[in-house]
């Protein structure tokens, strides 16, 4: 009779020690200061139907643990492991899957719980190709170039970074606004044609967009050599100051020459009318009509007929012609190519 409630007391002895023993683990458990677990994306910013993956781990690699993850209140997955993260991968494709999303670690067999901060993604809409503009304004040797970079959709905010070429000659430039960013700058006319472009990023990795490439060219009229022409005025200036002299000295005589013989030349007055019309003999007509014998012929007299038909009488001197010493009377027109000489009658 007795061996039987022998092994019943051993049987309760053995199980009592048991339940201590995991008593016992549980409080090491708590001794060891089990951390809350941390949870963890390579990105918060994600695209409409991106495929994520969520991270909860703990750091204490020595525990078995149950991780499970929720979002919201609602249960998702659970995931046993020990002493290595578990990867939980999800498809973002509504608002209401951006989270919030939480992970909670528990000890197994033993009810220590701990649980991770909330975790958020957050909708991001790809920037597309920006577009560059460039106004260039040459002011003497130097060329004023103002850049303009914006970016028509993409969610902001937007950076901004400006190159000539493959090199940034900008800080980015944060724009929180849908507006463009500008970047200023002054150089020194080269002659030579300069490339830029500019790229727009915004919190999506990997989705940064360049711009096309916008070329200016040389200054009109090709001059590689920005200062030639400041070198070349002051021998100008110097060739005109010894050149108007000389003309000035050569043509002055000549000048007033012309204008003495100009002077000393007879005028044509404009009131004298000019006799226009036509001339007729009526000495021929008369003599015909009117000879007597043996009576003297009468001295002819010709007439003109103006424009208005009023007669007119014209008597003609006959000159005299003699020989004077060449130059004495005579005046030399230089506009006509003309010799005038003093008639006298």
């Amino acid at each position: 009779m007795w061996r039987p409630l022998n092994k019943l007391f051993f049987w309760g002895i053995f199980s009592s020690l048991t339940l201590q023993k995991a008593a016992l683990d549980c409080d090491m458990t708590r001794t060891n200061k089990l951390l809350s677990p941390s949870l963890d994306s390579e990105t918060k910013v994600v695209l409409r139907g991106q495929n994520v993956s969520l991270i909860c781990s703990n750091q204490n690699k020595s525990l078995r643990i149950t991780y499970v993850l929720f979002r919201h209140e609602k249960h998702l997955r659970t995931h046993d492991g020990k002493g290595e993260p578990m990867i939980f991968n999800l498809s973002i494709s509504e608002a209401h899957e951006l989270g919030p999303y939480k992970c909670k670690a528990q000890v197994s067999n033993c009810s220590v719980i701990k649980y991770s901060r909330e975790f958020n993604f957050t909708f991001v809409d790809p920037v597309i190709t920006p577009v560059l503009n460039i106004h260039v304004i040459n002011i003497e040797t130097d060329r004023h170039i103002i850049l303009r970079c914006i970016s028509f959709n993409g969610s902001l905010p937007i950076t901004y970074t400006f190159f000539e070429k493959d090199i940034a000659i900008s800080q980015p430039i944060s724009k929180h606004v849908r507006e463009p960013a500008e970047l200023n700058i002054t150089k020194n006319n080269t002659g030579e044609g300069e490339e830029y472009r500019c790229k727009a990023k915004n919190k999506l990795p990997d989705h940064e967009r360049y711009s096309q490439p916008v070329f200016i060219n040389p200054p009109p009229g090709g001059d590689s050599c920005p200062f030639c022409l400041q070198l070349l005025l002051p021998g100008l200036l110097l060739v005109l100051i010894v050149i108007i002299p000389i003309l000035a000295f050569w043509i002055l005589p000549k000048y007033k020459a012309r204008k003495a013989m100009r002077e000393k030349a007879p005028r044509n007055y404009g009131n004298t009318a000019m006799e226009v019309g036509i001339y007729a003999n009526i000495c021929e007509n008369q003599a015909v009509k009117e000879s007597v014998p043996g009576s003297e012929p009468r001295q002819c007299v010709p007439t003109a007929q103006d424009g208005t038909g009023h007669s007119h009488e014209i008597h003609y001197a006959t000159p005299v012609f003699q020989e004077v010493a060449p130059g004495v009377h005579e005046v030399y027109d230089y506009k006509t190519g003309y010799v005038y000489s003093e008639l006298i009658l």
